[in-house]
């Protein structure tokens, strides 16, 4: 049996692609459960009606991952 959760876009941040069916792929605030909001990467039904599996980062886990993809030379990569 599926456990009921909540959650709540406490800010919307930016949407990093889109697919023919209108489904997102956003970088979003979200409260899960009333607890502190993360960072979440996700995609997302138009609606919000329905979304897909995704990856919640702390503060600390998001400045990493900055870290991580500023040394990243995307120019010579094709």
């Amino acid at each position: 049996m599926a456990t009921e959760f909540t959650y709540e876009v406490t800010e919307e941040l930016g949407v990093l692609s889109e697919t023919a069916k209108g489904w997102t792929k956003e970088l979003n605030l979200v409260s899960w459960n009333g607890r502190e909001p993360k960072y979440d990467i996700r995609e997302w039904a138009p609606g919000r009606e329905k979304m897909g599996k995704g990856v919640t980062l702390s503060g600390d886990e998001v400045a990493a991952l900055k870290a991580a993809l500023a040394g990243i030379d995307f120019d010579s990569m094709e």
